[in-house]
């Protein structure tokens, strides 16, 4: 089978061949129809994700395949079922182990390309506004980033909750996918004063903030008392440093937020967040949004579209 592998931090990840992998006790062998990508595969090439293994290893988080062989002690999700399933690596291949018990079944009124890059960033959106910073229906949430992977989801889901929802996006075509969301006011990242802009409609009550940098420090600016802001993470490369001053004054908290560490301490609240979110795209109240679905021969060029922030939405490859 063939995989795109980092064999080395100090190389460019590459497309090898690999023997067929063997699944372990409780594991199943999946044939991969479809890989979501997500920044963390950016930071996961280079060595500085949290949770970044020892090469070699296969790139790829969350996956949507077929089970076509178990390994020993497993009596469920039954051979020939299509499932999701975020592995945390292993996806960017045409075949991949997967510990069954992380594998859920996927409805047929979901595609594969859908069903690979659903869990990560509907998950991210749904757990962190909900459970985290416990938005409320007639709120203002502000998104950064929101055209990108997650922060389309978070307009998307903070909309359905009854927010009051303003985007922040670069560009007039990245600002249009997040309207064709459920944005209720736009803000150009690349011209408009995001502070200023946030402060005239009123302020925010919840920051959600895959971004950080500069963006960060004029939301926290913009936010209204009691406001709550949630960090995702920092695809500006910039991990601000949060002036405590301004926390006190304003009554704000900061929320960290990490879907992947649910796994370790409660994954039952990941098992709970993604029924509702299915139950969801089940009622066509979630509509997700693929930019780009390339092969598994053009893996380095889908990173790139996220690198070179070309892409909207989720990024897919389909091995």
């Amino acid at each position: 089978m063939r995989a795109f592998q980092v064999t080395s931090f100090e190389e460019k990840p590459k497309l090898i061949d690999l023997p067929d992998p063997t699944p372990g006790p409780g594991d199943v062998l999946l044939e991969i129809a479809a890989c979501g990508l997500n920044f963390a595969d950016l930071l996961m090439a280079n060595g500085t994700y949290q949770d970044t293994p020892k090469p070699p290893f296969t790139l790829g988080m969350e996956v949507c395949g077929k089970i076509i062989v178990h390994g020993p002690g497993v009596e469920g999700p039954a051979i020939g079922t299509r499932v999701a399933v975020f592995g945390g690596q292993g996806g960017l291949a045409e075949k991949g182990v997967f510990p069954a018990a992380l594998c859920r079944p996927v409805p047929d009124t979901m595609p594969d390309q859908i069903a690979a890059g659903f869990m990560v960033a509907y998950g991210t959106s749904h757990l962190a506004l909900v459970r985290r910073a416990q938005l409320q229906a007639g709120e203002t949430l502000l998104v950064l980033g929101a055209a990108g992977g997650v922060g389309l989801t978070a307009v998307e889901i903070g909309k359905a909750m009854g927010a009051t929802v303003i985007a922040v996006a670069r560009g007039a075509d990245k600002l249009a996918v997040a309207k064709a969301a459920g944005a209720d006011h736009l803000i150009d990242s690349d011209t408009d004063d995001i502070k200023a802009a946030v402060k005239t409609l009123g302020g925010a009550d919840v920051v959600y903030d895959p971004v950080g940098g500069d963006a960060f420090k004029a939301a926290l600016g913009a936010c209204k008392r009691e406001a709550r802001v949630i960090v995702i993470g920092f695809a500006s490369g910039d991990v601000p440093q949060i002036p405590a001053n301004i926390l006190l004054v304003k009554n704000i908290t900061v929320i960290g937020f990490y879907w992947g560490g649910y796994l370790a301490f409660n994954a039952q609240a990941l098992t709970d967040s993604l029924a509702e979110l299915m139950a969801w795209h089940a009622d066509g109240r979630l509509k997700p949004h693929v930019s780009h679905a390339l092969p598994l021969d053009q893996a380095a060029d889908a990173l790139d579209l996220m690198r070179t922030r070309k892409s909207t939405g989720k990024v897919v490859v389909t091995p």
